[in-house]
This record gives structure tokens, C-alpha cells and sequence, in this order.
């Protein structure tokens, strides 16, 4: 009986720091979604793009993301979590669905959910990056590309509108 009141309470004890743990997870697991879903999108940019900088944007996307990735997978190894291992549902059809574009069409749509990612992307990992644990550190090292990646989907975006 004494030693299941101990277990108790020490699950009881322990529980606060797992809950605290749950919102960093949260976050690692959809931003190494997100990463894998910028970089399947990154290569199709340089398939399907028309302009040069569109193609362009879509390496900066290959080369940032999959840096950061390997940043976010580290810091999810570190928290005790198993990593996921590709993009979520969602974002399997969005990338489906911009895969059966190409040209101006492409350019103008990748363009605006660029600038849509981005922009909610840069909101959760500002306010992840006021954590002090390992998925706060990683989030505070990638919002300045996130914002470099922001930018550049707003020339591309505001670029496409002038071109109409």
C-alpha cells in the first residue's frame, strides 16, 4: 500500500513538468511537419514555377527548411519525442493539388500561400520562441528566416499582382 501511494504521488509530482512538455511537443510536431512541407514544396517551385524567382524562392525554401528541420528534429529528440517523419494530411493536399499546376497560375498561387504559411508560421514560433526549453530555443533561431521567407513571398506575391 506504501509503495502505491509513493507511485502516486510521484506521478502527481511528475505530471506538471509532462504537461509543460505537451504545448513544445505540440509545436515540434507541426513545425517538422511544416519543414517537410515546405521543402516538398521548395523543389516543386523549381518544377512547376514559371519566373525565375519563383524558382529561386523555391530552393531558399529546400536549403532553409531542411536546415531548420534537422534543428527541430534535434530538439524533439531532446524533449523525449519520436519525430514525425514527413508532412501532415493537409499539407499532403495542398501540395497535391499545387502539383497539378504549372506556369503564371502556379507562380500567382504558390505566391499566396507562401505569403499565408508564412504569416501563421511566423505568429506560433514568435510565441514559442518565449519558451526556455529546447523547442523555444529552436523557434527563437528560425524566426528571422521565417521572416526572410515572409518577405520574399510578399515580393513574389505583390510581383505576380503587378504582372496581371
Amino acid at each position: 500500500m506504501k509503495f502505491t501511494s509513493l507511485a502516486i504521488i510521484a506521478m502527481l509530482a511528475a505530471s506538471p513538468a509532462l504537461a509543460a512538455g505537451k504545448p513544445s511537443q505540440a509545436f515540434l510536431k507541426k513545425a517538422i511537419e511544416g519543414n517537410y512541407a515546405e521543402v516538398q514544396m521548395g523543389k516543386l517551385a523549381q518544377q512547376n514555377g514559371e519566373s525565375a524567382d519563383v524558382k529561386k524562392y523555391g530552393q531558399m525554401l529546400v536549403d532553409d527548411h531542411t536546415a531548420g528541420n534537422q534543428k527541430a528534429i534535434d530538439a524533439a529528440k531532446s524533449l523525449g519525442m519520436t519525430p514525425p517523419d514527413g508532412p501532415n494530411a493537409k499539407q499532403k493536399a495542398d501540395y497535391a493539388k499545387m502539383s497539378k499546376m504549372t506556369g503564371a497560375r502556379f507562380d500567382r498561387d504558390f505566391a499566396t500561400q507562401m505569403v499565408a504559411d508564412h504569416t501563421k508560421d511566423l505568429a506560433e514560433y514568435k510565441k514559442e520562441a518565449k519558451q526556455s526549453d529546447a523547442a523555444g530555443e529552436y523557434a527563437k533561431g528560425q524566426v528571422e528566416v521565417l521572416q526572410k521567407h515572409l518577405d520574399a513571398a510578399k515580393s513574389l506575391q505583390s510581383a505576380k499582382s503587378s504582372a496581371r
